[in-house]
């Protein structure tokens, strides 16, 4: 099978399309013929030796895929255990595969596989109430658009801050009622003549970014520190509360957002959608942030 494989660390241009022996299924697993692959922005980190764990070498990278099961035609999308996502075909455990709901494509069920589970899990934890305004991160982003829509959806009042014209008209489309420049050094005072204190902050960035975020929150409301793309996961003060992470299954908030794609109430943004081949252009596109939602790699055709 082709696959993308990583045997030194590095940039983007160390991500190689090969031809490998297809993987083989021990007990308790099944292969897949990947129809959609996604990528995260941790594995871009992790292509480059920087992130929070460390891969031995060589490795194909990518922990979540979409497809079908052969021989059965069953189509789910699934979790890896960490790697192997970015091929032709991929192993997966048995207890790990969801279903596809009906009405679904392959790709936008592999776009909320991650992104979906994080959303409705991180929406759990903090439950923005109605009437309440909430500041979301990267609101264009994998997890920051479904973010904007669940949370509007719950009747909170958004702020989503972007980087670029193109994003935030997407995070006011998904239901922000004011998109803000967090690139703007004068972007928290903004936030503050339009909303005053906040009541939650989904900070999926950290570094300085995240700590002017918090600065922004009430006494005692609730900071969502879930990513660090531009810098150190954002530590609580004591002034706020943390919002933990929820007692669920992850299986069980991927499906609830999967029903809920199904059922036209969320609706993941795929802004990229590129061959094997290119591997290193959509990791370099993630890197340079001018992807807007969930890029996807497809192997296409065996």
């Amino acid at each position: 099978m082709r696959a993308v494989v990583l045997r030194k660390y590095g940039g983007p241009e160390a991500l190689l399309v090969e031809e490998v022996p297809d993987p083989v299924p021990g007990p308790g697993q099944v292969l897949i013929e990947v129809a959609a692959a996604g990528i995260t922005f941790v594995e871009t980190q992790l292509r480059a030796d920087r992130g929070p764990r460390r891969v031995e070498l060589p490795v194909i990278l990518g922990n979540g895929v979409a497809g079908v099961v052969p021989g059965t035609g069953a189509q789910v999308v699934s979790t890896l255990g960490g790697s192997g996502g970015y091929a032709e075909l991929a192993v997966a455990d048995v207890d790990d595969l969801i279903p596809i709901p009906e009405g679904l494509s392959p790709r936008h069920a592999v776009a909320l596989l991650a992104d979906g589970r994080t959303a409705v899990g991180l929406m759990r934890a903090a439950s923005p109430r109605p009437g309440e305004w909430v500041l979301v991160e990267a609101a264009a982003g994998g997890v920051g658009g479904l973010l904007v829509q669940l949370a509007a959806a719950a009747g909170a009042r958004v702020v989503g801050a972007a980087s670029s014209p193109a994003k935030r008209r997407l995070a006011e489309e998904l239901g922000a009622e004011v998109a803000v420049d967090y690139t703007d050094p004068a972007w928290v005072d903004r936030v503050r003549a339009v909303a005053g204190e906040l009541d939650v902050v989904f900070d999926g960035v950290g570094g300085d970014i995240g700590a002017a975020a918090q600065s922004l929150l009430r006494d005692g409301g609730r900071l969502s520190a879930y990513g660090m793309a531009g810098g150190p996961m954002t530590t609580p003060s004591p002034r706020v509360t943390a919002a933990p992470w929820p007692d669920a299954d992850l299986r069980e908030l991927a499906r609830e957002a999967l029903t809920a794609a199904a059922e036209g109430r969320l609706r993941p943004t795929i802004g990229l959608v590129l061959p094997l081949e290119s591997a290193a252009e959509a990791h370099a596109a993630i890197e340079a942030r001018t992807v807007t939602g969930k890029t996807l790699l497809l192997p296409g055709p065996r």
